[in-house]
């Protein structure tokens, strides 16, 4: 490269950087420089109706509740709980109050909202909760220097009242929340108080396939910023070389040395030898950040990644927990079987007895003895489920199928930790999906700037020094041997950009993908949370009510029995409080079951069971 720069006549670059200037200056003539219009996202949930990316994407960040409306209407007009309501509310639209004559639109991002540091209950007379709203860039210049958020609503700490419930706000449901603490914030060796469990986790974070695949993820994610950083430092070469150029007679370089001598009396040498030894650096100048906004969306997908690893942590916690509770449920099962077999069997001999006095048929001992063996063949079907589940958990560890060793003992009155919602800025805070989602969005608004930078012009500069001669005892005779260089280029796209306008359009129709999905994650976290909040009250007050039921059968069962022996009832009556008896049983525990999956869920659902683990 410094030899083409050495070879460069003045001529050649003066026409090179004249071309260049023209060319500019008619490409700057252009109206907007033929960038297309970017696309609006359609109205829809979590975000205002009028976002749109268009360049400048900004975040919520408030300086008190007297800078917003909501819908035209000031704050002062409204209570606090509806404005927190409208901002993490799909019908909610937050207008901050601009400096200039004219509002802007606000894009809300949820988990900016809701990024919370801490929750603290004032011991003032007006006892509220001090929400400190998180910019998602320090070097936002919109935004408060000291990043206080609004007072967004009065609550009472102590009160039982199940999140924030506005008329104005619809999308608020109150689900069974037993305080204003998160659930999410315990850790997940206290919310899962099983030593056994506790053991299981450890393992899968340490043994589990997918887990060690999603480090690998986030490496090369890692390696790509590294990458990025490097695009827009000078780029700087060490090399050397050595050859022979041998010029025709009749050309022009070859009557050019015909008549030169390199010394008085001495000609050019025939073959001429050439050595080099020279350095280069080249430098493609970031004017528009092109480059520093593409290492910033490889930062932002880095992060993205990293939070997709803990919400799969947290999946693979909840699914271990769900797995291992359905293996306490199985282990209830075959008990109640059991017991139901030795129930039946005593019945069946009652019946022989029976008939031994006349006083019953063969019918009676046939029916109980295809009770007893109906049920000893279910025993078989739950132990092969046993089997599964059992490899199910082994899979999720990371290792071959094996016993797994637990006490199913005290099963149907396990209690959990209880469960906290909390507030709706928490949750969207706490779930590493929406994290997630937000870090693409913002990597794809990012993209969409890199693409919309292609458009303008690029200024690279190009420079070399070193030393050459046909004489390696000449090389390092300075200056005689001495050669450097220097050039710049300024190039912007003139005719046919419409492969720089397909990837403008691509990227702004990715970014609306990420923008959608994003949307999706919060309507999906907060219907899990809902679902499953409710799944724990009604399974929890169905466990109640099936206690109840459980003991009248027991009690039916003994009667049944006792007058079955007295020959009072017949046999039929028994067989049917027997298998009442057993199918009330099951229910109960399926039933706890379900329940304990729902915590275990709601948890996951909130935000809790993440583990952060390191990339080796």
């Amino acid at each position: 490269m410094t030899n083409h720069l050495a070879k460069l006549s003045n001529a050649e670059h003066k026409k090179r950087v004249l071309m260049t200037v023209v060319v500019i200056g008619i490409q700057l003539l252009l109206p907007g420089c033929g960038i297309p219009e970017l696309r609006q996202a359609l109205p829809g949930p979590a975000l205002p109706a009028s976002y749109n990316d268009a360049n400048n994407l900004q975040y919520f960040r408030g300086n008190s509740a007297a800078d917003y409306m909501i819908d035209g209407v000031q704050s002062e007009d409204v209570d606090d709980a509806n404005l927190l309501a409208s901002i993490t509310q799909p019908t909610g639209h937050v207008v901050l109050n601009g400096d200039s004559a004219s509002d802007e639109s606000t894009t809300i991002l949820a988990s900016y909202v809701g990024a919370l540091n801490e929750v603290d209950f004032k011991d003032d007379d007006k006892a509220g909760t001090n929400l400190d709203l998180i910019a998602p860039y320090p070097d936002d210049d919109s935004a408060d220097s000291d990043g206080a958020g609004p007072e967004l609503y009065d609550a009472d700490p102590d009160s039982d009242a199940v999140g924030i419930i506005s008329d104005d706000a619809p999308g608020i449901v109150e689900v069974g929340m037993n305080s204003w603490e998160n659930t999410s914030h315990i850790p997940l060796y206290e919310f899962f108080d099983d030593p056994t469990l506790i053991n299981l986790i450890d393992q899968a974070l340490v043994g589990n396939q997918e887990l060690k695949m999603l480090s690998e993820e986030i490496r090369i994610a890692n390696f790509e910023i590294m990458a990025r950083q490097g695009a827009y430092l000078p780029f700087v070469t060490v090399g050397a070389g050595a050859g022979i150029d041998k010029p025709g007679r009749y050309t022009r370089a070859g009557a050019v040395e015909d008549q030169l001598n390199i010394r008085r009396d001495k000609p050019f040498p025939e073959p001429l030898p050439d050595f080099l030894l020279a350095a280069n650096l080249s430098w493609q100048l970031d004017i528009w950040r092109e480059l520093r906004n593409a290492r910033d969306a490889a930062t932002m997908h880095y992060l993205g990644t990293y939070e997709g690893q803990n919400y799969v942590v947290t999946r693979l916690v909840a699914e271990i927990a769900e797995n291992y509770y359905e293996l306490l449920a199985l282990d209830n099962r075959l008990e109640i079987l059991d017991q139901t077999i030795k129930i039946q069997e005593q019945s069946l001999k009652v019946a022989e007895a029976n008939k031994a006095a006349a006083r019953a048929t063969e019918l009676a001992v046939q029916r109980f003895l295809a009770e007893v063996r109906k049920n000893q063949s279910e025993k078989l079907i739950i132990h092969q489920q046993v089997i599964e589940v059992e490899n199910r958990i082994n899979f999720l560890l990371g290792r071959y199928p094996q016993h797994i060793a637990r006490d199913s003992s005290g099963y149907i009155d396990l209690n959990m930790h209880p469960l906290g919602v909390g507030v709706p800025a928490q949750l969207l805070h706490n779930r590493a999906d929406i994290r997630q989602a937000e870090r693409e969005l913002a990597a794809a608004g990012l993209n969409v700037k890199v693409a919309r930078a292609r458009f303008y012009p690029t200024l690279d500069l190009s420079a070399g020094v070193g030393y050459q001669a046909f004489n390696p005892q000449y090389l390092f005779t300075t200056p005689a041997s001495l050669i450097y260089g220097v050039a710049g280029d300024l190039v912007a796209p003139l005719i046919n950009k419409k492969a720089i306008k397909a990837d403008y359009l691509s990227a702004n129709a990715a970014q609306l993908q990420k923008l959608y999905d994003y949307q999706r994650t919060i309507l999906n976290a907060y219907t899990e949370v809902v679902n499953r909040m409710s799944k724990v009250e009604n399974y929890g007050q169905s466990i109640k009510v099936k206690k109840l039921q459980l003991a009248a059968l027991d009690a039916s069962v003994d009667s049944a029995s006792k007058l079955f022996q007295n020959a009072r009832v017949e046999y039929v009556d028994v067989l049917l409080a027997q298998r009442d008896l057993m199918e009330a049983r099951m229910v109960l525990v399926e039933t706890k079951q379900q329940q304990l999956s729902a915590i275990v869920n709601a948890y996951q659902a909130l935000g809790g069971g993440g583990v952060q683990l390191s990339v080796q």
